[in-house]
């Protein structure tokens, strides 16, 4: 008798699969009927049919029903070109539909035509940026795109150094070991033994990952001390200096500030003049994390809620937030030129030879951390190709104004409460209050009660599909809503549809 494989093998080719398909390589006879039925499938389902506000912000499922509705599980032999498309059609409807107008949950959103073209340019190009040969195109595209930006930034001639890499936490990342490097280089061969202890300093409202990478990189996250913020979220700078001169007088060395331009929550920009005044009283570096409030930049309008970025010795600065580049799309930039590649480069002679036929400083990867890295260099480059510098500019004053339309909408009207009453950034702050609570502000199980209010209609927004916007507690404040502006497709109406959809939603529910 066959073995069961044979069965299936034999099964497979009756239903006509080509058991030759595992090789890598597009062949067109094999390939260029299901390549253009799969191109087609994303073009019609989910890049224009999921971006209608009529469609669903995320059709929900618990675990169980998307495990029961998408097989999952690898199986040992191959699926069909039609089963194939069937699961893609399946991975797009239970995903989120970020492309959707009415997702505002985080600090990205949309799916840009042009740069979803310059990804889709990536992936069939399938590159790796670490040297010229290999990527001779991108090494000189990521040059330009990045002196344009310190340029942004104010760095005289758009002088320094940068990389694109992966996500903002990494580019924090890098600010913390080129800051170390730069004042310990023997950190590099000695490693942590050789450097006394470390401290660094940040707003408590700043991301996460600044704490999170001193941890990965042997400071500590104790020695990441957090500086207190005034009731707009923004660092305090005497509070600072006393916590700078508090590490000096118990033996530590600081080395390091991160400031935030637009925090995550709250939105805020962190006064970045007196800030580079303290870092230069007490020699350190200055990093800006503007991973969220850079786009800000391209806006003559808006610029100036930076102002002091030019003063910083590094900046994160990531398109794919408010200048909704796709995922992801983080920048790096630093204003000294060398301190990347002297403190971080290995000179593999597999991979950066110094005897090669062409320049070798064009050979760039040995400067980060990684080996492999995408080019998302493009898709950036695409959007800023067919925008133009005014396209963006136009972009960041329209999301700005939405923000201003919404906050104003909801000032005044029943059952909105403001969390910041002039937020700066396109993030607006509020609690909904529904009518059960009104009234009851002074009886003391109110917070308590008011803290239920934003699960539940997330929940129930989130069931319908109507719109996805994210809530959080921040210190003693319970849970408020967080929605962020960044799709310049929506108008005042769709302004007005959130204010709506919020009293829909809300104003019924018991707590």
């Amino acid at each position: 008798m066959p073995a069961d494989s044979d069965l299936i093998v034999a099964e497979r080719e009756d239903l006509g699969i080509d058991r030759t398909l595992y090789k890598s390589l597009s062949e067109r006879s094999k390939h260029e009927d299901f390549i253009r039925r799969a191109v087609d499938l994303l073009v019609e389902r989910v890049v224009f049919g999921r971006s209608l506000r009529t469609s669903k912000v995320v059709e929900w499922a618990v675990p169980s029903e998307i495990k029961k509705a998408i097989d999952l599980k690898p199986r040992d032999g191959p699926i069909s070109h039609d089963e194939l498309l069937g699961l893609m059609a399946d991975v797009a409807r239970y995903s989120v539909n970020t492309a959707h107008p009415y997702f505002v949950n985080q600090l990205y959103s949309s799916v840009d035509p042009y740069g979803l073209v310059g990804q889709w340019l990536t992936d069939a190009l399938n590159p790796s940026v670490y040297t010229y040969e290999v990527a001779p195109v991108f090494t000189l595209m990521e040059e330009e795109v990045l002196k344009e930006m310190r340029v942004l930034v104010g760095w005289k001639d758009g002088e320094g150094d940068g990389i694109f890499c992966p996500g903002g936490s990494i580019a924090n990342g890098y600010a913390i070991s080129c800051a170390r490097f730069h004042f310990y280089p023997e950190i590099k061969t000695k490693g942590v033994y050789a450097v006394p202890k470390l401290t660094l300093y940040t707003s408590e409202l700043a991301h996460y990952s600044t704490k999170k990478l001193a941890a990965f990189m042997g400071i500590g996250d104790e020695n990441c001390v957090l500086i207190k913020t005034d009731k707009y979220g923004k660092i305090d700078v005497e509070d600072l200096e006393a916590k700078i001169v508090e590490g000096i007088e118990e033996g530590a060395a600081p080395f390091l500030v991160t400031a935030t331009a637009g925090t995550t929550v709250f939105g805020a920009f962190d006064p970045l003049v007196p800030i580079a005044a303290l870092c230069k009283k007490y020699n350190l570096w200055l990093h800006v994390d503007a991973a969220w409030g850079g786009g800000a930049l391209m806006s003559k309008k808006h610029r100036h809620l930076l102002n002091g970025i030019e003063l910083a010795d590094s900046v994160t600065w990531n398109p794919h937030k408010l200048l909704a580049a796709p995922q992801q799309c983080s920048t790096f930039l630093i204003r000294h030129k060398n301190v990347l590649k002297e403190g971080h480069s290995c000179n593999a002679k597999y991979l950066f030879q110094k005897d090669k036929f062409y320049d070798t400083s064009y050979d760039t990867g040995d400067k980060h951390i990684q080996c492999g890295r995408r080019a998302d260099v493009l898709k950036f480059w695409f959007m800023w190709k067919a925008k133009g510098s005014d396209g963006f500019e136009n972009h960041i004053d329209t999301l700005f104004d939405n923000a201003r339309f919404f906050l104003e909408q909801i000032r005044n009207r029943e059952g909105f409460e403001l969390v910041i009453e002039k937020p700066e950034c396109t993030n607006i702050m509020f609690w909904y209050v529904p009518r059960c609570l009104r009234g009851c502000e002074n009886e003391s199980d109110y917070r308590e009660r008011l803290h239920k209010v934003a699960p539940k209609i997330k929940e129930l927004m989130i069931k319908e599909g109507s719109m996805m916007v994210t809530y959080q507690p921040q210190g003693d404040l319970v849970n408020f809503f967080r929605i962020v502006f960044q799709n310049s497709a929506l108008d005042h109406k769709d302004m007005i549809y959130f204010v709506n959809e919020f009293e829909r939603l809300g104003r019924d529910i018991l707590v």
